[in-house]
């Protein structure tokens, strides 16, 4: 009996080994590259999981995909981390995802977490110089699967971009596969117009495998914690951040996050 036992300890190391997280990245890949020469960008690609909307594939975008493994059992959302823009990761049952994002010309970063572990870190450099940088870019996330969420943005010329018109006429708006399901959702902006800015955020109902509701309490969390990521001239030596932390309780809640001038 005792030789078993210490079978079954020697073992035990390797069986807890085999299923610690890990991650692979088809895209992008550490090193250099030409956006549109390889990558295929004008092709439609389509952000996965799907969101709960589908409105469609989408062109001219980079598409950050992968897959990890050894993550059953634990709790969504993981992390992705873009340029130091921590964003909420979610996949299917396979541990597979694709999202979308706008790198522009120089050094970019791409970093996967999981359970609180580094996975996975690549950079690269994008040489292609039409890349245009985000002069702003608003990032929202939250860590409640089952609560929806959404960004507003209005721009100084009065535009309002959000879930129902996501395109400005202006050149800003938000990535149309981010406005849907558990986020994040992403506001861009590589020309910004001088003047005020309005940044809400507004829970707006819940969500399940049925789709939306707005039925009190059939989400995750009693209190939703929201992060709110504003970047300016990103990933350049003039990079300025500001991160805001925000709860949100009841369906319905609409709050000012921050009001600034461009």
């Amino acid at each position: 009996m005792r030789s078993l036992l210490s079978l079954l300890c020697l073992a035990l190391p390797a069986s807890m080994a085999l299923a610690e997280p890990t991650a692979s990245l088809e895209g992008p890949t550490s090193g250099w590259r030409y956006s549109g020469l390889l990558d295929r960008t004008e092709n439609a690609r389509v952000a996965y999981p799907t969101p709960p909307i589908d409105r469609g594939a989408q062109r001219n975008r980079s598409m950050i995909e992968g897959k990890l493994t050894g993550t059953q059992g634990l709790r969504q959302p993981h992390k992705l981390a873009v340029n130091g823009n921590p964003l909420p990761l979610y996949t299917d049952a396979e541990g597979r995802f694709a999202r979308p994002y706008n790198f522009a010309a120089g050094s970019n970063s791409v970093e996967l977490r999981a359970n609180g572990q580094p996975l996975r870190r690549i950079q690269f450099y994008e040489a292609n110089t039409l890349k245009t940088p985000a002069r702003v870019r608003i990032v929202l996330g939250w860590d409640d699967p089952q609560a929806e969420l959404d960004l507003h943005v209005v721009t100084p010329d009065g535009q309002h971009a959000f879930w129902a018109d996501p395109v400005m006429s202006n050149g800003g708006g938000l990535d149309v596969d981010s406005v849907d399901g558990p986020g994040p959702e992403m506001f861009t902006m590589t020309a910004p117009l001088h003047g005020t800015y309005l940044i809400y955020v507004n829970y707006w109902g819940n969500l399940n495998s049925q789709g939306y509701n707005f039925q009190a309490g059939s989400n995750l969390n009693e209190v939703i914690t929201s992060q709110i990521s504003l970047v300016f001239n990103e990933n350049t030596v003039n990079e300025k951040r500001e991160t805001f932390v925000v709860p949100l309780r009841t369906i319905g809640d609409l709050l000012l996050i921050k009001s600034f001038n461009y």
